[in-house]
């Protein structure tokens, strides 16, 4: 991992963002670019060419003295970092700069509703999930000396998650951080039975392992009314530092929650997760 890069309004939440972000960076050796977005609309840039110039000169100043008091944190030290403006006014453009940049890592704080899916659908965070190519690390409170020991790995185990899989057991194995793998079955429409969920399992482990299973890949089936709930309760037991989650590029994360009472389960709204692209 070279390169993570962090979307900031000069928030609290962003600063949050920032201090996780340094800390996987002293771990890989990477740089930080943190990103403003200047959104400025229209009716800002005037019909004036002289005029628009000048606004956008001002604004940009702006930014940039704010960057001289944000990134004047004592976590940064020794972090090479790069600051840059843009005037994008959706969140979805943010992965111009991952491809231009080649980007590693998206690190972003979220004020969102409690829960994941109050977190994801809909929001700013859910547009940068959705678009991005890279994994996405949501943070929503301050993780001081952030570590990765403990993560869960929540999912449907299609076929198409295979790519999510391998890009996630990926980046926890660099982090040697233990990985438990969770399906989530639910009294409704989607409800397997053992042997449904296990053929399923068998064919995902088969496919991703290329027939080699390891003998420690293995998936613990829970029975919750929510995927969400589901999730949360697991990730209580094991004691994880973070959820990780696949997510399907034209459906976002909403597809995943589908059904889900969305449920605030307050001990554990607040855990940092991080999505994979299927």
């Amino acid at each position: 991992m070279n390169k993570i890069l962090i979307p900031i309004d000069f928030s609290e939440f962003s600063e949050y963002a920032l201090e996780v972000a340094a800390n996987l960076a002293k771990k890989f050796d990477a740089h930080l670019i943190v990103l403003h977005m200047l959104g400025l609309s229209e009716a800002i840039l005037t019909k004036d060419e002289a005029q628009e110039f000048m606004e956008a000169q001002y604004y940009m100043k702006l930014a940039k003295k704010r960057f001289n008091t944000f990134l004047d944190k004592p976590f940064l030290k020794g972090v090479k970092t790069y600051e840059t403006v843009q005037n994008y006014k959706d969140f979805n453009e943010i992965n111009n700069i991952v491809k231009e940049q080649d980007i590693d890592l998206v690190v972003m704080g979220s004020h969102g509703a409690s829960g994941l899916s109050g977190l994801f659908v809909g929001s700013n965070t859910e547009k940068v999930v959705r678009t991005c190519e890279v994994p996405v690390l949501v943070i929503k409170k301050r993780r001081e000396n952030f570590e990765i020991k403990e993560a869960v790995f929540a999912s449907d185990f299609e076929v198409e998650n295979v790519t999510a899989y391998n890009k996630a057991t990926k980046f926890f194995r660099m982090l040697g951080a233990n990985v438990h793998l969770v399906y989530v079955n639910r009294p409704n429409q989607y409800f397997k039975n053992t042997d449904e969920i296990n053929e399923q399992l068998d064919l995902f482990m088969s496919v991703a392992h290329h027939s080699d299973v390891p003998d420690n890949q293995k998936v613990t089936i829970l029975n919750d009314y929510s995927i969400e709930e589901g999730i949360y309760n697991y990730a209580k037991t094991v004691e994880a530092n973070i959820i990780a989650l696949p997510t399907h590029g034209r459906k976002g994360l909403a597809h995943f929650f589908k059904g889900s009472i969305g449920e605030d389960i307050a001990n554990h709204a607040d855990l940092p997760v991080i999505t994979f692209k299927i």
